[in-house]
């Protein structure tokens, strides 16, 4: 399983909520780029960059943010956060960005996110499956559908895609154990390449999404308040 630590950008700064309440914000550090280098310096390899600026905008604001990290480190580094246009991809890729996770676009209007799917192929784009009580949300998790996440997913595997960051937003930044049971349904009905997002508190956490089978886990506030070391990742990895 891929461990994936997460940075979450707002004004520049690593920042990290509880639950998406942009009110709950509590700054790491001003500067994301000493905190990817500590990861790349532990061993880590992998990144996920979410601009929440961009989210609640609904465009890219963060963008230099993503080309510092990507221009002076190694990681392979995933990128959201308000990828709404044709444009915001160009600037993601251009970046720095290996792959891009579409989430209120591919709910929103889904004609627009399965172009970008047939140009870039499944290994650049990720479905964002952000979810409220098993509904996706939307723009920084600020709104919410009725769309169910598992039949999202289902829907979107059909059409090609093969990677899905899914985050049950109940738990993201509240460190108390992850959604377990709905990664369990969503990977019995289909064979996507599933990345637990949200609620990771200690090793046994990633330890049991180990055992469920899922390819990736992102992880954040674990690591920023200690309860993770960067030396136990290191030897996960």
């Amino acid at each position: 399983m891929r461990i994936i630590p997460a940075i979450d950008i707002i004004d520049g700064k690593c920042v990290r909520l509880s639950k998406g309440d942009y009110n709950t914000k509590k700054i790491y550090n001003e500067n994301p780029l000493e905190v990817a280098r500590e990861f790349e310096d532990n061993g880590i390899k992998y990144l996920h960059v979410v601009d929440l600026d961009g989210a609640k905008s609904k465009h890219i604001v963060n963008y230099k943010v993503l080309e510092s990290i990507a221009s002076k480190t190694k990681l392979t580094i995933d990128f959201g956060g308000g990828i709404k246009t044709n444009e915001d991809v160009d600037i993601a890729f251009n970046s720095g960005a290996s792959q891009i996770t579409g989430g209120s676009i591919a709910a929103n209007n889904p004609i627009q996110f399965l172009e970008w799917l047939n140009k870039y192929g499944a290994e650049k784009i990720i479905l964002g499956a952000d979810c409220s009580e098993r509904k996706i949300s939307t723009n920084g998790w600020l709104d919410k559908s009725d769309i169910d996440v598992v039949d999202f997913i289902k829907d979107y595997e059909v059409k090609g895609i093969k990677n899905v960051i899914c985050t049950d937003i109940a738990k993201d930044g509240m460190l108390a154990g992850t959604s377990n049971e709905l990664y369990q349904e969503i990977m019995s009905q289909s064979n996507i390449n599933l990345i637990a997002s949200g609620g990771v508190s200690n090793m046994d956490d990633l330890y049991q999404l180990i055992e469920l089978g899922c390819e990736g886990a992102i992880l954040g506030k674990a690591i920023y308040e200690g309860n993770i070391k960067l030396k136990e990742l290191q030897e996960l990895c």
